[in-house]
């Protein structure tokens, strides 16, 4: 991979430092070298494009009047963050960015100091920096600037707005920057952008009370500061028609200002530096400003992958033959085909319309398909809601997307027996997105849910048909479908529905020696594995379990008094996952078999391409044909990409 040229001024950036040496005129063009290099580099290597083009004036300005890294700064999401990473001693290294074993896509505080908090999901900034700001507080270093950037879209989650009740009591040396875009990944939706284009639009109140403020609040006299107050309060009765939500909570709101305006940022940002006490900027930008086509096309231009940065087309991989599609297309597709037949169905996404494919059934079905917004738990609770009225309900959220929805998914689903239906997207390794984005977990956690059913489909074909089990009548319980990113196994994909009786596995191959028992889309390498194994007169038998809740019991006896050798494989967390259940049912009835668990490790993962990340988590077709070859006291061939510590040889 080869290092990007940078222009004549970003070249010499090397730390914030340097940035700060040069004289206020120049920043606008290391406004526009930086742009450039994203682009460049980006259009080379892939990543998340849009939403960094469009802080690139706020992450100069912000990094040119404080003094980071000892004024902490906190990025939401972490999308917006690569002009942040190259300012901070990362450009040449920047080529590695999201690529296995290089820098990940997001800001991670064993990375660098200049990342004051590790982030990936959205809506957290203002809370961590509200705990920074606290302990400086106390800790007596007053000068210490704090500084969270939250887009939008983010502050449609319940946690921003928890952290802005506390911030706005807390006295606390606070800076929040809401950057105003109308985008998170999909357009925003909600009351609260309605709000903020009011705000927007109401010229006359915040003109005049950024003037009185420009006249009173900053003269030395304490007496008139306090004026200022005053008669910035009596403003909002006279001239504004609504109150400020922000300074409702107790926070000092100034803005709207233009957010692509570097001389108006530095300015504005010198002057609240100066201001004591939480207080919030209301920046307007556009996502992917700079590059025409991810202005137009903003959706498309989060996170194109590789392009042609002077014809603007991204370049797509193009096959002579027919390509299975991706499991969220299946899910979307089939969705329409479910709900034209059972009027009772509905469809509930928080904020993941496009990257869920439930936007195909929004476009068809309106009235009956809704993005909620970047808010987990109230798409559970809507959903369980939704359900008590008889509507067969597809929640479908991202894997580690739904961790923050957890309590709801036991109180108002589980406990109450609601037959919502989540999808769970994104389940298992994801790639490049690393540790925050992976779907490790689902299957620990949900198994141990009371009134649950856990499944996970091998292909296509299976994912339609537990989508049409669960919406029959006769389905009447929670019931959770995990499924991949990416691409299936079955070009022709659209078979009829047919009921899957639940609980039930299949006997993929019958063989001899050993039973390699599997779960989702892990069984296509286990099938592989098998062709391999065969080269070497080695024929196990493979079982596709299908659910992990409840588990295929008459199948498992089977299993445990005809095989002494058991094999699991799962793209889960093998803690509490699918080999724990195998094995809790082999303790409980005192089968006694050798049992090896292949999946994810008790440790983080990072990001690389998925393929090498199943390779290292040794749980690929080679892992699980050498566990097979070194179980039965064969010739290993296995060579895994970095020292395993978790499966010695």
């Amino acid at each position: 991979m080869e290092e990007i040229a940078a222009g004549p001024l970003l070249s010499q950036i090397n730390t914030p430092d340097d940035l700060r040496q040069l004289d206020r005129s120049q920043l606008q063009q290391v406004c526009t070298e930086l742009r450039q290099f994203i682009i460049d580099c980006v259009s080379v290597h892939g990543g998340h494009f849009g939403a960094s083009l469009g802080v690139v004036e706020l992450t100069v300005a912000l990094h040119y009047i404080f003094n980071t890294p000892d004024d902490q700064l906190v990025w939401d999401v972490g999308h917006q963050a690569y002009g942040h990473k190259i300012l901070t001693g990362r450009r040449k290294q920047f080529h590695t960015n999201r690529k296995y074993g290089g820098l990940s896509g997001f800001p991670k505080r064993s990375e660098s100091i200049y990342d004051a908090f590790g982030v990936g999901h959205s809506s957290t900034s203002i809370s961590a920096a509200l705990g920074m700001a606290i302990a400086s507080k106390y800790k007596g270093e007053l000068s210490r600037q704090h500084v969270a950037v939250i887009g939008d879209g983010a502050m449609t989650a319940g946690l921003p707005f928890e952290a802005l009740n506390h911030a706005g009591v807390s006295n606390a040396n606070i800076l929040i920057i809401l950057n105003d875009n109308n985008m998170s990944i999909d357009p925003n939706v909600g009351a609260l952008k309605e709000y903020l284009t009011d705000i927007t639009t109401s010229h006359t109140y915040n003109k005049f009370r950024d003037d009185v403020w420009k006249l009173l609040g900053k003269l030395p006299s304490k007496g008139f500061q306090h004026l200022a107050s005053k008669v910035e309060a009596g403003l909002k009765g006279v001239i504004s028609t609504s109150s400020n939500l922000f300074e409702a909570l107790g926070l000092r709101y100034f803005g709207p200002i233009d957010g692509h305006n570097i001389t108006k940022l530095t300015e504005t940002l010198k002057d609240l530096k100066d201001i004591p006490g939480p207080k919030l900027l209301h920046i307007k930008t556009v996502k992917g400003k700079g590059y025409d086509v991810a202005e137009k096309d903003q959706t498309l231009w989060h996170a194109p992958g590789t392009f042609d940065k002077i014809t603007g087309k991204i370049n797509k991989k193009v096959s002579i033959v027919a390509e299975p599609p991706k499991y969220q297309d299946v899910f979307g597709l089939s969705i329409i085909e479910l709900a034209e037949k059972n009027p009772l169905i509905m469809g509930i996404t928080p904020a993941m319309p496009s990257g869920s494919s439930l936007k195909f059934m929004m476009d068809a079905m309106p009235d009956r398909a809704f993005d909620v917004g970047i808010a987990e738990q109230h798409a559970v609770t809507l959903s369980a809601g939704l359900a008590t009225q008889g509507m067969k309900v597809f929640c479908n959220i991202y894997s580690s997307f739904m961790q923050r929805a957890y309590d709801m998914v036991i109180h108002d689903v589980a406990i109450q027996k609601l037959p919502v239906i989540f999808c769970l997207d994104r389940a298992g390794l994801v790639g490049e997105d690393g540790a925050t984005h992976h779907g490790a977990y689902d299957l620990a956690f949900m198994r141990c849910i009371p009134n649950m059913v856990v499944s996970a489909p091998m292909n296509e074909e299976e994912l339609r048909n537990l989508m049409y089990t669960t919406q029959l009548p006769e389905t009447n319980v929670p019931f959770t479908i995990r499924y991949p990113r990416g691409q299936g196994v079955m070009p022709e994909w659209r078979t009829p529905f047919k009921k899957i009786e639940i609980g039930t596995g299949r006997k993929i191959c019958d063989g001899n020696d050993i039973a390699i028992l599997t779960i989702g889309h892990p069984g296509n390498f286990a099938v592989n594995a098998c062709k391999m194994l065969a080269a070497d007169d080695i024929y196990p038998a493979h079982f596709d379990m299908r659910f992990v809740k409840p588990l295929d019991e008459k199948m498992l006896h089977q299993i445990a008094q005809r095989y002494a050798k058991i094999l699991t494989v799962e793209d889960g967390t093998v803690v509490g996952g699918f080999g724990s259940a195998v094995l809790e049912f082999m303790a409980l009835h005192n089968y006694t078999p050798e049992v090896k668990m292949l999946g994810i490790p008790d440790t983080i993962i990072e990001h690389g391409k998925p393929e090498q990340l199943q390779h290292e988590c040794h749980f690929d077709a080679p892992a699980i044909a050498d566990t097979v070859r070194k179980w039965l006291g064969k010739t290993a061939t296995y060579t895994p990409l970095v020292k395993n510590t978790i499966y010695p040889s």
